[in-house]
Parts: structure tokens; sequence; C-alpha cells
């Protein structure tokens, strides 16, 4: 008689995103390994306890990145394969190549000065925040937190703001349009990155372009390109969700904010609270082992896919509950508990205190400037995309009191006749508001 079939939980579709959770418990019955479904007829392990997650993170003997042999098997055409198929660059390769690329990226972050990125921060939200105060109402998602991170990093990679609403829109095309769209999508966003190389190549500025073109590891230009790519969605992803989430938190607990002028709990805290039980990049760090293991308790053969649960792991290890506020040390040293949601081991995300400050600045700008906004429906209402790699909301609508634009050289907006004090909490902390 054949082995019984056994109904693989799926991490896609729209059971998935509605109650991820529920998925991670039935999974913990299997041990700290368990086996999925990601995409249609694309299977994976997925380590779902933290002690089994560690060990894998940090074993680079036992473990590879590189997905090429996998990849194999899996058709080209499969939606899977952007998110895990082998490029040149610092998350699929291993040893001294990775290491090569890995500098790159943490050297050029390292030559922009906190107090520089967060006054850029501080700018682009304050201009997002002028083109919907006078509104009343806004979609914190669309509105906000997707759109903050990619001005940013069009910053930080060297081009004029004018250039950033070809960035999102082909950002845009790529995550949320359909196959024909997405592939015009994936060209014009190839297309701003040549062309941004190539400027960078004649004309060279205080930018992650020009320094990873001139690093002394030697990157070549398709390399280059590859971890600009990588750095942008990288930075993006992660960021507006972690934004996005965080406040989904703040605008539904009042340990946060009866109203977000005054409330036990901060920004901060928030953040660290996502990061631990509904990180932004939930199931991640694919790996593939060298040899056939038995890793905690389950065989897996040379080659097989094995993710790690970010969410799961973390939050089975120290899970504080629904807007519990930061505490102790975390295994990526950033507090809130002892979470994962940087992963962990040489492949961890290179920049998270750059990540955090802009994540933290952005909701900070925020709550300073609408202090009585709340959620326009209840938090279990709210949506999220499918899939199995991020947790993303699909929108955060939100209203507020509104708020009016002011005059050229004073802060963006004027709301004096609102009975706000935003204007007095601003100069309270010492911060200048530029004019968008």
């Amino acid at each position: 008689m054949g082995e019984p079939h056994v109904e693989l939980e799926q991490l896609y579709g729209p059971e998935f995103a509605a109650d991820p959770q529920g998925v991670y418990a039935r999974l913990r019955r299997y041990g700290p390994i368990a086996p999925v479904e990601i995409s249609p007829g694309i299977t994976a392990m997925l380590v779902t306890d933290y002690r089994a997650a560690l060990d894998l993170l940090h074993d680079t003997v036992t473990w590879s990145k590189d997905p090429r042999k996998w990849q194999e098997s899996v058709p080209e055409d499969s939606p899977i394969l952007p998110m895990i198929g082998w490029r040149p660059n610092v998350m699929f390769n291993d040893g001294d190549v990775h290491a090569r690329y890995r500098q790159a990226i943490t050297d050029g972050f390292e030559r922009i000065p906190p107090h520089e990125l967060r006054t850029m921060v501080v700018g682009i939200a304050d201009s997002l925040i002028a083109g919907f105060g006078a509104d009343g109402q806004a979609d914190l998602m669309g509105q906000f937190a997707r759109l903050l991170p990619l001005k940013l990093f069009n910053r930080l990679f060297g081009l004029p703001d004018s250039y950033s609403d070809r960035l999102i829109s082909s950002i845009a095309g790529m995550m949320e349009g359909d196959p024909a769209e997405a592939s015009a999508a994936n060209e014009e966003f190839q297309g701003y990155i040549s062309e941004l190389i190539s400027a960078k190549k004649h004309v060279r500025g205080r930018d992650l372009t020009s320094w990873f073109l001139d690093h002394p590891v030697g990157l070549n230009d398709e390399e280059v390109t590859h971890q600009m790519v990588l750095t942008m969605a990288a930075g993006h992803e992660p960021t507006c969700n972690l934004i996005g989430n965080a406040l989904a938190r703040m605008l539904t607990d009042d340990r946060y904010y009866s109203t977000l002028s005054g409330g036990a709990l901060t920004p901060r805290d928030a953040i660290q609270d996502v990061l631990l039980n509904e990180p932004p990049i939930c199931n991640y760090s694919a790996h593939f082992p060298r040899r056939d293991v038995f890793f905690h308790g389950t065989w897996i053969r040379t080659g097989q896919l094995v993710m790690v649960s970010y969410t799961a792991a973390g939050a089975a290890h120290g899970r504080t509950g629904e807007g519990a506020g930061a505490g102790g040390s975390g295994a990526s040293g950033s507090g809130g508990g002892a979470h994962l949601a940087w992963s962990a081991g040489p492949h961890s995300c290179p920049v998270p205190r750059a990540a955090l400050l802009i994540a933290t600045t952005a909701i900070e700008r925020l709550c300073a400037w609408l202090s009585d906004i709340e959620l326009t429906v209840p938090h279990d209402r709210l949506t999220y995309r499918p899939g199995p790699f991020h947790r993303a909301l699909t929108e955060l609508p939100a209203r507020f009191t509104p708020i009016s634009p002011g005059q050229a050289g004073e802060t963006p907006w004027d709301s004096r006749d609102t009975g706000h004090s935003g204007n007095g909490r601003a100069e309270a902390e010492g911060e200048s508001t530029p004019a968008p």
C-alpha cells in the first residue's frame, strides 16, 4: 500500500492571508519543521521553531543559499521564482561571493549619516501628508507607507524627486498588476535602473549607486544592477509593511493612544511589537541542504527547499500578544523580545538600524501632525495581500481632522484653525519642517 496522501498547508491564498496564525498553529503539530505548499505545485519545508531557525541560519556548512539546482525542477513561469530564483546578488550566494556583495551594501549605507537619513524621511513624510492632509481621510498604505520608501530610495540612489513617480509606478505594476502589466512594469523598472547606472558612470555623486560602482570589491555592471535591485526591493517591501502593520496596531490599541497625541506606548513600541508578532516579511530565508540531513527530527534530502517562518518561530519563542510593548533583547539585538524579523546569521538584514530609523521617523511624523487619526474600519476587517512571504495590508483607511496648506517657507500646512497643536509639538521636539 502507498503512503496516505497528506493535504499540505498552503502559505498562499485568501485563507492564509486571513488567518496565518491558525496555519502556523497547525504546522507546529509536526514539530520544529513542517511540510507546506508555497505556490501551486511548489512544496517546501518550513521551520517554525526558534532554536531550529537559529541552527539553520548560522550553519553555512550544512546549508547553502544557492537555489540553482533546486530551480531546475521548477517551471520557468512559476510565480515563486522572482522571490527565490538565483541572481548574482547578496541573497542567493555563499561564502566569499556573498561576503563581497554584502560588503558593498553595508559600506554604502554606512556612508549615510543617520541625521541626514532622518532629515530625508521627515521631508518626504511631510510632503506626502501635505498631499492628503486637507482631505480629512486617507489610505495610509497607498498614500503614505508604500510611497515613502520608494521616494526615499530614489534619493538615496542619486536621482532627483522628479524621477520617483516612475519608480513608484513600475514597482506598483510589478506587485499588483496582471501578468501583462507586470511584465511591462518590470521592463520599466529595469530601464530605470539601467539609466540610473549609466548616468552615474558619467557623473558620480554622494549616493548608493556611485558608491556601489566605486567600491573596492570591484562590482561589474551586472553585479551593481543586481545589488541595486535587491536593495530597492528589500528596502521597500519590508519597510512599507512595517510602517503599515505598526500603524494598524497603534490605531486600534488603547495602550498606544486614546488619541495619538498621548499614550503609554510609543511608535517604537509598536514597531518592536510588529517585529515579534507580525513581521513584515513573515516567511523567507530560502536554504538548501548540501547533503541529506537529519534536522531537528526530520530527514531532509539534498537540495530540498527549506524556509524559515520568522512569524511562527519568533512568536512561539516570545510572543507578547497584540499591542504589547517592547521589553528584553531580541535575537537581532533590537529589543521587543527574541524575534527573527531581521533573520540571523551571515545572511541577516545588513542594515536593520536604517530600517528602524526610517519606519520610526515616518510614523512619528504622521502622528505629530494628525493627532486624532483613527481607522474607519475595525481592525478585524482589515485585509492582507495573499502570498507566502509578506504580511502586507491591502489598505489602511483612516480619518482625521483636516489640515490646510500653509504659506511657502512655513510648515506644509496650517492647523491653527482646526484646534490642533501639531506645529507646537514639532517645535517642542526641535524639528524643522521643510516645505514640500
